[in-house]
């Protein structure tokens, strides 16, 4: 448990296992406790690396707008000042976003990818999901005064009155429109997507987000020498508020990680 200053950022980053490194992006508002319930599953074969996103958490705020691409290059550079090149990484909703950008504009320091409960697009969220993202105004953050969100970001921030600036930098950031489907096509590193079947991201946009990454598009073959190198996972009776607690997140990941890697056709 520790600071590293890096590109103008002061990160929190703790460390529980030893072996190849793995690298946790929690979700918006959120910090490394995030994983606290599948983190010991995880570190029983992995040194996991969780990491508190810039102005979240202990990671104080920088006096920048949140982008997902400052963020992919913040962690890069972190990445890089901790040693860990081609480390595996797993994001969890604006964090897979993170990962997802760290795999586009940084994929040689990455050995493989997961994505979990995040889109590619914006509009791959459920409507009523869009609707429901944040106000950037920091009047609106005064009205989640005394929310699970609020009291841990109180509880462990350096300044905890940064609430309403995370709360405003965060609603812009996630009422921005994007597509990255022509930078999700061209990606190279071995790519995981899990998601909950009662998830906050559309069950056509999970396919659509599969396809580009050269899944679905045919049979693999009785041998599964057809196998894309992409994975997907949809796993049961979950949302997209509960799966990082789930243990069945943790045994669909990591026979992923230690799978023997296979070239993107």
């Amino acid at each position: 448990m520790a600071f590293a200053e890096v590109n103008g950022i002061r990160f929190w980053y703790e460390t529980h296992g030893t072996g190849r490194p793995l690298v946790l992006l929690h979700g918006g508002f959120g910090t490394v406790e995030t994983f606290a319930s599948i983190r010991p599953a995880l570190a029983r074969r992995r040194q996991v690396v969780s990491v508190d996103l810039p102005g979240h958490g202990r990671s104080a705020d920088a006096g920048r707008p949140l982008r997902y691409e400052s963020m992919a290059d913040d962690v890069a550079a972190l990445i890089v000042h901790l040693g860990l090149a081609e480390a595996e990484v797993l994001g969890f909703s604006l964090g897979g976003g993170v990962a997802l950008r760290l795999a586009v504009q940084h994929r040689q320091l990455l050995r493989r990818l997961v994505v979990v409960s995040a889109p590619c697009r914006r509009q791959g969220w459920f409507p009523e999901v869009l609707a429901g993202m944040p106000e950037p105004d920091e009047a609106a953050a005064e009205r989640m005064r005394g929310t699970p969100p609020e009291q841990l970001y109180r509880r462990v921030a350096p300044r905890p009155q940064d609430w309403p600036r995370l709360w405003a930098r965060t609603g812009e950031l996630l009422r921005r429109e994007y597509d990255w489907s022509p930078e999700v096509a061209a990606i190279t590193t071995p790519t995981m997507l899990v998601f909950a079947d009662a998830d906050s991201v559309r069950p056509a946009h999970m396919v659509e987000f599969f396809g580009l990454l050269g899944g679905g598009h045919r049979d693999a073959g009785w041998d599964g020498t057809d196998r894309p190198a992409a994975r997907l996972a949809v796993l049961p009776g979950l949302t997209h508020y509960d799966i990082v607690d789930s243990p069945a997140l943790p045994a669909a990941v990591l026979p992923f990680l230690t799978h023997p890697s296979t070239p993107p056709t």
